[in-house]
């Protein structure tokens, strides 16, 4: 595990990561986690470790991409002074490209969500003990299917990154697929993207393993 007692944990993100968080409550307060993985997470850190007294902080804004997280950063990450960064983004930079394109949304192409992407890391790292990706997600089986494959590259570009600054990856999309040998994706989305509860342990089971409070299982 590497965590030490009294560390503060930043979750950053999109919607998946939101998961109707209360914007009004308190740092680690009542509401603040959402209803998602980081609320999950935060359950199980309190009530399995109550000795380690970790503080779980949710950032996570609906409808986010790697650009909206870089306009917030200093004052929704750095000001805060966590100790670990956890970053979990790049859906709505690929699902933009198919759904944005007659809003005129500004498109993120995979060159600048790399770069993006190293500029936060690297404003980050000095700062903190820590740094944790966690890939993006479909809860799609066909790899051949339009959306999925632009995200497969998004994933690619994580791993690379994570691996170039010596920064912990959790792969939710391989937890996803496995599920999807067994069960429709249904049980887990009801649009590929968004979770559901269950699809939402999955996430947090990730998390949980690649920091080491889980031990990795099948």
């Amino acid at each position: 595990m590497i965590v030490d007692k009294k560390d503060r944990l930043l979750f950053m993100g999109d919607s998946i990561t939101d998961s109707n968080r209360n914007y009004q409550a308190i740092p680690a307060g009542w509401s603040s986690w959402g209803d998602g993985y980081v609320h999950l997470i935060n359950a199980y850190t309190t009530a399995l470790l109550p000795q380690m007294e970790l503080m779980i902080v949710n950032r996570g804004i609906s409808g986010d991409t790697v650009v909206d997280l870089k306009k917030r950063w200093k004052d929704d990450v750095l000001a805060f002074q966590p100790d670990w960064v956890t970053i979990m983004i790049g859906v709505n930079d690929v699902w933009r490209h198919f759904d944005g394109t007659f809003a005129q949304t500004e498109l993120v192409g995979i060159e600048r969500f790399e770069s993006e992407l190293r500029d936060l890391i690297a404003q980050t790292l000095p700062s903190v003990k820590g740094m944790i990706l966690l890939t993006p997600f479909m809860v799609e089986a066909n790899k051949e299917d339009p959306l999925r494959e632009m995200l497969t590259n998004y994933q690619h570009v994580l791993a690379k990154v994570a691996q170039e600054y010596g920064i912990l990856l959790g792969d939710t999309q391989e937890k996803f697929d496995d599920f999807l040998l067994y069960q429709s994706s249904y049980v887990l989305s009801s649009d590929r993207v968004h979770p559901s509860t269950a699809g939402h342990v999955l996430i947090a089971k990730t998390w949980l393993e690649t920091v080491g409070i889980l031990e990795e299982r099948p």
